[in-house]
């Protein structure tokens, strides 16, 4: 992949101004979507962008489908069901979606506005702003709705603020930049309930907890330690599984953590890296993306043995690129 995608958008600045000059003067509908099997980052910057939108005085519609953890930030009210077709003149917002083929609840077509931080992102749509040295596109989102002028509230910076909180880690991971703790610190600013919301994001049901002891059962490590890998197990279902790759990745000596899951369209990986090693580069391997600290793939019509084989190898080509092994 070419690393110069990762790089910052040299006219962030003014793509920006141009979304939000194009948002301002809009008269039609205004659909915002993102990405299948969205996170804290996907919820956050299109449920923000939505209130700030409708505080306008748009004709905005939030098409999404939060995990149970996330559902807490949005009011029955304010979710729309997705279309097959979007009406005539019509405007289709994507936040955080880096393929167009996984982008949940329109369709990809007409007049699109391509928001995002994913390096492997193509760059479509009619205007687009992505630029991967943003740590979410929360932050990117919180530009836009300054650059719109809308009054800023407690109710569009609280999804903002997780956007940032949950893409960063709670602001441990590498990308937690002094930019990235300026525009959180302003989000605060803005009436966020900081400690309500940190606490209310780590709630997760009884299932979760025993599902997670399962999973810690088949940890196995690979290459002396590098890589991490774990699955859960066959049988179990859970919400918010994607939690797991979390805990494996910090196995002391790990450079890399693997997370397995079986679904009916596939066997779905989370990767997590970290010392100079791509999770990106080993995703993008598997057919998949995402950043360079964190990606994802799912492997079609495979077992989860054969999915094991294939994560394996490309980690281990990896490791041989970067210099451990």
């Amino acid at each position: 992949m070419d690393s110069s995608l990762n790089g910052p958008e040299p006219r962030y600045r003014e793509k920006v101004h141009t979304v939000a000059g194009t948002l301002r003067e809009l008269e039609g509908p205004i659909f915002i979507v993102s990405h299948v099997d969205p996170d804290g980052d996907a919820i956050g910057s299109s449920l923000g962008l939505y209130r700030a939108l409708k505080a306008l005085g748009k004709r905005a519609f939030w098409i999404a489908d939060p995990p149970r953890y996330l559902r807490f930030l949005a009011r029955e009210e304010e979710y729309s069901d997705p279309v097959e077709r979007l009406p005539e003149g019509a405007t289709l917002v994507v936040l955080d979606a880096a393929e167009p083929n996984r982008v949940a609840g329109a369709p990809v077509e007409g007049f699109v506005i391509n928001i995002d931080h994913h390096g492997t992102n193509p760059r479509f749509g009619y205007l687009s702003v992505v630029d991967p040295s943003k740590a979410a596109t929360a932050q990117i989102v919180k530009d836009l709705i300054d650059a719109l002028g809308v009054q800023w509230s407690p109710e569009i910076a609280t999804p903002v603020l997780t956007g940032l909180i949950t893409d960063t880690g709670n602001f441990r991971f590498a990308n937690t930049t002094p930019e990235v703790l300026r525009a959180a610190a302003e989000l605060v600013g803005y009436g966020v309930r900081l400690a309500e919301l940190t606490d209310r994001l780590q709630w997760r049901p009884a299932g979760y907890f025993k599902a997670l002891g399962a999973v810690l059962s088949t940890v196995e490590f690979h290459f002396g330690g590098l890589l991490v890998t774990a699955h859960l197990p066959p049988g179990l279902s859970v919400e918010d599984s994607d939690d797991f790759v979390g805990f494996i990745r910090y196995a002391e000596g790990s450079q890399i953590a693997v997370f397995l899951r079986e679904r009916e369209e596939g066997v779905k990986l989370s990767i997590r890296s970290r010392g100079g090693v791509s999770a990106q580069a080993v995703a993008v391997r598997l057919g998949g993306g995402g950043h360079v600290p964190a990606a994802g793939a799912t492997l079609r019509g495979v077992s989860l043995e054969e999915a094991y084989r294939r994560a394996k190898e490309a980690v281990r080509e990896e490791l041989e690129r970067t210099g451990y092994l």
